[in-house]
């Protein structure tokens, strides 16, 4: 993990016998999804804010089409031909940013390739790290390759990446997230329409904190369960559609599927399906119900839905390793914490909520006093973290004083 993106600067001049006036830089947060768990690979209503902290991608452009990349927190270091034919391969670590290329041939020709230098600011695991990072080699292959992309051709190129290369069902959360927020507001997405919203509030960063718990687990999402939940909800809407009697596409999505027909058929679906189905159309409730708390700036109905979506997601959607559902419930019994729920797929990684910053160390002494004692074999490893909201993923031109002590 890195704080200070003058280290990576320097690693990349050293590296790779680049002068500094070479090196360009890109800063690709993390996200929180307070509401919308589990709900965008089913074209549901999500919610995300960035924190202030990055993936940081230090680069240089070459004259090569080769893309030579060393990391700070992964090995060994390696490079790849981005004009050849592209596939997963070795290090594991690499292949977002060979799907970032495979990604942009897609739609466009790439002349030259980079070296970077690339570090990560938290642990991995429940925070889009992966999309952080795609978009983070999205950015500098289109820099580098003079490439005009808007925001919603990268929130596609990142889809292309996860579901096209890596092989991972997920919907457009992540990337829509990182690539769209604003500081002081909270992105509201329809994941049909791929319509979006930055809501307002009266909230200033000063009172609240994104509390963020690594639980000491990694994971990697194409591994767990998480296709196997996606199709799940998949059958889910195509036998409550069947039921209504209503046209079925070829992959059938719950946003698909009218409350009124969830209501009138649900107790005809087998109790997985059955379950899957309440959280989406449960949860697309607190979505609505949550925006409107925020932008009334009432923290006590905001951290009571995203509680209320932690234990859906354990009841109803059934995901949650035993680490992180320790974490879900310590947390929500924290002095200052208005909710917590465990964040992205819920198989490994962190519980994020929302916290009072006068309650940071009475939080920290609760979840010492309680999460070691229950898991000792991550004892060594959790950490806690207090961050705030951010904006979006951008290149930064100019490392100046004020720009440094921002980032």
């Amino acid at each position: 993990m890195i704080d200070q993106p003058e280290h990576l600067i320097d690693e990349l001049c050293r590296r790779f016998d680049r002068a500094p006036h070479e090196a360009r830089l890109i800063r690709s947060p993390y996200r929180v999804c307070p509401l919308g768990a589990h709900v965008d690979h089913q074209r549901g209503l999500v919610t995300g804010m960035t924190v202030d902290a990055p993936i940081w991608l230090a680069y240089a452009p070459n004259d090569t089409t080769r893309v030579r990349l060393h990391s700070l927190n992964f090995s060994p270091p390696f490079e790849f031909d981005h004009a050849l034919p592209l596939g997963l391969d070795e290090p594991a670590w690499g292949n977002y940013a060979r799907g970032a290329a495979w990604a942009l041939r897609q739609r466009h020709a790439l002349r030259r390739g980079f070296d970077g230098v690339v570090a990560g600011s938290l642990p991995i695991g429940g925070l889009s790290s992966s999309a952080a990072v795609g978009i983070a080699y999205l950015l500098a292959l289109e820099d580098v390759n003079e490439l005009a992309v808007d925001a919603r051709a990268n929130i596609e190129f990142d889809r292309l990446i996860e579901n096209g290369f890596i092989g991972l069902n997920n919907g457009i959360l992540d990337p829509s997230v990182i690539l769209l927020s604003e500081p002081g507001h909270l992105t509201a997405i329809d994941c049909d329409t791929l319509d979006f919203e930055r809501v307002p509030s009266p909230l200033a960063d000063d009172d609240f904190d994104l509390v963020i718990v690594y639980s000491g687990i990694g994971r990697t999402l194409v591994s767990t369960g998480y296709n196997q939940r996606v199709a799940e909800c998949i059958a889910a809407a195509a036998h409550l559609l069947e039921r209504a009697r209503l046209p079925i596409a070829a992959t059938p999505r719950l946003r698909h599927v009218p409350a009124a027909v969830y209501h009138e058929h649900q107790h005809e679906l087998d109790a997985p399906l059955r379950k899957r189905a309440t959280h989406y159309f449960t949860e697309i409730d607190r979505v609505r119900r949550g925006v409107a708390a925020w932008r009334a700036g009432d923290l006590a109905t905001l951290g009571a839905l995203i509680a209320q979506s932690g234990e859906s997601s354990i009841g109803n959607y059934e995901a949650g390793s035993p680490h992180l559902i320790t974490l879900h419930q310590i947390l929500n019994r924290c002095p200052g914490v208005y909710g917590a729920r465990f964040a992205g797929g819920g198989f490994g990684g962190c519980c994020i909520g929302l916290s009072d910053p006068d309650q940071r160390d009475a939080i920290v002494e609760q979840i010492t006093r309680f999460y070691p004692t229950q898991h000792p074999d991550i004892k060594d490893s959790y950490r806690v973290f207090f961050q705030k909201p951010d904006g979006a993923a951008r290149r930064i031109r100019s490392l100046s004083p004020v720009e440094a002590v921002r980032t």
